[in-house]
């Protein structure tokens, strides 16, 4: 028994360990930004009050018959709201001393009188306290799980006009004590429906699986449920790209997790450098790392500087020594990114092979020779997309063969490194100026980004702004049944549109 004790107390260090994945991206969000969602937010809720529906109320006391019908909801005041975060995963919406403003149809029958008309009324002391419990759904989805709600209206007033006025006043405690009663229990069901359904919704906005081009997808799933503390609420992502040619694949994560310690933004993002190499890992898996330059788009110092070096081959293998020129630059490794404080670079190995390309000939290959390379990488956010551009730091090529051709080959380093720098660096570029989103909803942005790196990860501080209100982006995704199932199990294709960006 002892013995089977120790074992499991040697064992435990390396289960915890292997039930924490790493994450390859991670967002903070402040209490900053808590105040801008709560903003928001109040509107939403008093837009939601707003369309409380209650109950017709009627009743008979002695020889009067009343009748309270089309009760709406006219004003709302909700001056003192606060939301809060929960440890260890919740969010705390209250609602204090606010004031709901009423008008409803009446009807009296009183022997032969009968009065018709309409009450003005108004719910004071009006309390809400709820809870929202924020979980990790099936899909690896962000989703509010579970709401908790208390609501109570401390007074409630009637004004009463007309020739049965004092008819009214005399039956105002039966009328008022319904109408409190009806009004308090229509709160909580409709911030339910609210929360469960019409914010969930607007969660599903959030990228989770989606393809990022043709070539490659990238999953955003949660690895577990968020991290909330007095004034955070973390959120550790995957942050791993896949090829769409095996969508199943895995790559194991080896890299530092990323730290947030600031506070001062409204939000923070941070990339390891694991998020960057699935991205270079998943386009090399897709075999789209090569780029191919022939006849007219080889540059013409570069080819006349070829045609020199190789003059001897050239003639001695081909008597048409005009035939054109290729080059094909392909990968042989998948890149590594290098994030450090000082800077982020990624380390490029590839094979520079050319060839005599004759008309109606096989193709006569001239050199093949390795290319090491160093690019220096500027991350930088643009909308919600996180975006790369590269520049080409160092440059070096030789010949596996031998150290002699190493040799011969130095002349064509400098005109290589400028084909690089104006041929392909420019096209590269092209390729990732695009960028891939960043899982934030639809209608939420980012304003004054900060990039800063740190060993083996970098964050965006930045802080937020809706660009579209709660209600216009969930009346656009109101869910439908058969649809949401369908949105969670499969990638999305990338959108067209750069206003989603």
């Amino acid at each position: 028994m002892a013995a089977g004790s120790c074992l499991l107390l040697l064992l435990l260090p390396s289960l915890v360990t292997a039930s924490h994945s790493t994450p390859g991206c991670k967002i903070r969000i402040t209490s900053k930004g808590l105040d801008l969602v709560k903003q928001e937010g109040l509107r939403f809720v008093e837009q939601e009050l707003q369309n409380i529906t209650v109950s017709d109320l009627h009743g008979k006391e002695g020889q009067f018959h009343y009748n309270i019908s089309q009760v709406k909801v006219t004003d709302l005041q909700l001056a003192f709201s606060d939301l809060n975060f929960q440890p260890q995963q919740h969010l705390a919406f209250n609602i204090n001393n606010a004031s709901i403003s009423l008008r409803f149809r009446r009807q009296l029958l009183y022997w032969f009188f009968y009065d018709i008309g309409s009450i003005n009324a108004s719910a004071d002391g009006v309390h809400i306290y709820t809870v929202l419990q924020l979980a990790k759904d099936e899909a690896g989805r962000l989703k509010i799980s579970n709401m908790t709600c208390n609501a109570s209206i401390a007074r409630m007033h009637a004004g009463f006009s007309g020739t049965l006025r004092k008819v009214y006043e005399f039956l105002s405690t039966f009328i008022v004590t319904g109408m409190r009663f009806l009004l308090s229990q229509q709160i909580c069901p409709s911030l339910e429906h609210a929360s469960l359904v019409l914010l969930n919704s607007l969660l599903d906005t959030v990228p989770v699986r989606n393809y990022v081009d043709e070539h490659i997808g990238i999953d955003y799933s949660l690895l577990r449920d968020p991290s909330v503390s007095t004034d955070t609420l973390d959120l550790d992502f995957k942050g791993m790209f896949f090829p769409r040619v095996r969508e199943d694949q895995e790559l194991e994560n080896h890299a530092v997790e990323p730290v947030i310690k600031e506070t001062e933004r409204m939000v923070y993002v941070a990339f390891s450098e694991y998020f960057f190499d699935s991205a270079m890992h998943s386009y090399f898996q897709a075999g789209v790392l090569t780029i191919e330059l022939q006849g007219e788009k080889v540059p013409k110092d570069l080819e006349v500087l070829l045609r020199a070096t190789f003059f001897g081959s050239i003639f001695m293998l081909s008597p048409s020594v005009d035939a054109p020129l290729r080059l094909v630059l392909q990968v042989s490794a998948p890149p590594r990114c290098t994030i450090k404080p000082s800077g982020t670079s990624v380390s490029v190995s590839a094979f520079l092979n050319i060839s005599l390309v004759p008309p109606d000939r096989p193709p006569v290959q001239l050199s093949s020779m390795a290319m090491e390379t160093k690019l220096s990488a500027k991350v930088f956010l643009q909308g919600k997309a996180l975006r790369v551009q590269l520049d080409l730091r160092r440059f070096r090529i030789y010949s596996k063969q031998s150290a002699l051709e190493s040799l011969a080959l130095f002349p064509l380093q400098a005109p290589l490194k400028t084909l690089l720098q104006l041929t392909i660096m420019p096209i590269i570029n092209e390729r990732t100026k695009k960028g891939v989103q960043i899982p934030l909803p639809e209608g939420m942005d980012f304003t004054r980004e900060v990039v800063t790196n740190h060993a083996g990860f970098l964050t965006v501080g930045a802080d937020l702004h809706f660009s579209k209100g709660l209600r216009e982006v969930i009346e656009k995704y109101r869910p439908v049944p058969t649809a949401a199932a369908y949105s969670s199990s499969r990638p999305t294709e990338p959108s067209l549109d750069p206003s989603s960006l």
